[in-house]
């Protein structure tokens, strides 16, 4: 199943579903299903699963349909109806977004090019990206039941810095770049008992700061705060093992990069889905009833390491995955410029 989130400026948010060339309003029939999360807290009411639930509500004959065209070229903050990322929670404090690096073949050879030339690769013993990197091929797929290598893991925000299909990706004035990184994220909600539940997977645009993350490798931390895309669409039948995705930017009408063809899912990772959502959830404070987690699982290849550009306001960045439904595309916009003066504490 393929679901949205939208809104109808003056009506307020909406639930649907894709059918065809049509999206199926899910809330024109139940107005009390205004989020994919009320749906699921109705679904798990109602003792049926997220897919089940929602199938039925969809299939209604009451329910009103809306052009996906129409949603896939509109932008925030106009008077038309526009999409929002397919997973979110009223209250973004309640939205965990974080991700899994170094799980990918090529992600690596991404990361160590980033911090020795040639020379010092030939000389010097492996980076500690290659030495963890190692770790998953080793420990990274363990037998089930058993808990295997961690991957690497940071954290990109709260729900604050949720962004959807066609908003826009703030390069803060503090920023010495962006980076796009195209993957795919895990949608995930923790129920009443604790117990994480996987809703699908989306197209994600899991936009860094590269060249900050350069200068040292401990600044990776705070190189991904910064704000994140997810969607257009929550894809519920997903199985991870294997996707082709594509990355391209173009400027003024011209395309500036193009990543070409990109792999992801179980068959090119050296972690597991399994061994990758054990290790974000086996924190207790990442199974807090209630909560929403956006996990991204990484890419292959970044463009930081191959381009003489930087990023610029205006910039579009396209996400497209085969076979999974529409491209995800945001533009780059330039953040406050307050943000480049230091911030001052005053006292309580």
């Amino acid at each position: 199943m393929r679901v949205v989130q939208f809104e109808i400026p003056g009506e307020g948010r909406r639930v649907g579903v894709i059918d065809g060339d049509s999206v199926r309003d899910v809330t024109s029939a139940r107005p009390e299903l205004t989020h994919v999360y009320g749906v699921f807290r109705a679904a798990q009411a109602a003792d049926r699963s997220f897919d089940e639930f929602l199938a039925e509500v969809a299939g209604s004959e009451s329910v009103a349909t809306i052009p996906y065209k129409s949603l896939l070229e509109s932008f925030p903050g106009g008077d038309r109806p526009f999409l929002h990322p397919p997973l979110d929670h009223a209250d973004p404090h309640f939205v965990l977004i974080a991700g899994t690096g170094l799980t990918h073949t090529g992600s690596m050879q991404s990361r160590d090019e980033m911090h020795t030339s040639d020379q010092e690769e030939a000389a010097k013993p492996k980076t500690d990206s290659a030495k963890m990197f190692d770790m998953g091929l080793e420990g990274g797929k363990p037998p089930s039941g058993k808990r295997g290598a961690a991957p690497e893991w940071f954290y990109k925000g709260s729900g604050t810095n949720l962004r959807g299909h066609r908003w826009p990706l703030e390069k803060p004035a503090f920023a010495l770049d962006g980076g796009e990184e195209p993957e795919l994220v895990g949608c995930y909600i923790i129920d009443d008992a604790g117990t994480p539940r996987r809703l699908g997977f989306a197209l994600g645009n899991e936009w860094s700061d590269h060249a900050t993350e350069k200068i040292n490798y401990l600044y990776l931390a705070p190189s991904k705060l910064r704000t994140c895309a997810v969607g257009p669409e929550l894809i519920t039948d997903f199985d991870f093992s294997r996707l082709s995705l594509r990355c391209t930017v173009g400027r003024n009408g011209e395309t500036i990069y193009d990543s070409g063809e990109l792999f992801s899912g179980e068959e090119f990772m050296c972690h597991s889905l399994a061994n990758c959502e054990d290790h974000h959830f086996k924190y207790p404070q990442h199974r807090q009833p209630g909560d929403v987690h956006l996990h991204y699982f990484g890419t292959s290849k970044l463009s930081h390491t191959s381009r003489d550009w930087k990023y610029q306001p205006g910039d579009e960045i396209t996400v497209t995955a085969e076979n999974f439904g529409a491209p995800l595309v945001n533009k780059v916009q330039a953040g406050d410029p307050i943000l480049a003066d230091p911030v001052t504490v005053k006292p309580a």
